[in-house]
């Protein structure tokens, strides 16, 4: 298992109650995009992490050389439904907040919103195939709280 995050404090959190085996880099998507990664994986996990719009579309275009044959990418990220508030449901970036959050986290950066079809492009482009999407649900409001997508090389069984 390898865990990579671009904050070198993160990385340390996660290394202090992680597995045995286990181990952890800072790396920035443009690093990962770049080629810093040698080995491939059998899954490769972004859990609320892609941020940028730029930034994510390089990272996705290095995830196909990431995986084994037979791997995949999980990617779990905010519903735009749910998400979307009062803005129009397009593309584009949007402000932040730490709203609900410990009061560590002080300054929110902003976020590129992607609409569901955007998502999905996203993954075609780079030869990443959606082979299952899940929506889980809020259990008190009843409305999608993520969406998890699952995809795999477009050659890929």
């Amino acid at each position: 298992m390898l865990g990579i995050d671009a904050v070198n404090e993160l990385t340390a959190v996660s290394a202090d109650s992680a597995p045995p085996g286990a181990r952890f880099q800072t790396l920035t998507y443009q690093q990962v995009a770049t080629g810093s990664l040698k080995e491939r994986f059998d899954v490769v996990a972004a859990n609320f992490s892609l941020l940028g719009n730029r930034s994510v579309d390089e990272l996705f275009l290095a995830l196909p050389k990431l995986l084994v044959p037979t791997g995949c990418v999980l990617v779990q990220t905010l519903h735009p439904m749910l998400i979307c508030a009062d803005h129009p449901y397009e593309d584009g970036w949007r402000e932040s907040s730490w709203s609900g959050f410990s009061p560590s986290f002080r300054t929110p950066a902003p976020w590129y919103f992607r609409t569901m079809e955007s998502w999905k492009g996203l993954f075609r482009r780079h030869n990443l195939e959606v082979r299952e999407m899940r929506e889980p649900l809020d259990p008190i409001s009843g409305q999608p709280a993520s969406v998890i997508f699952r995809a795999t090389t477009m050659n890929a069984a």
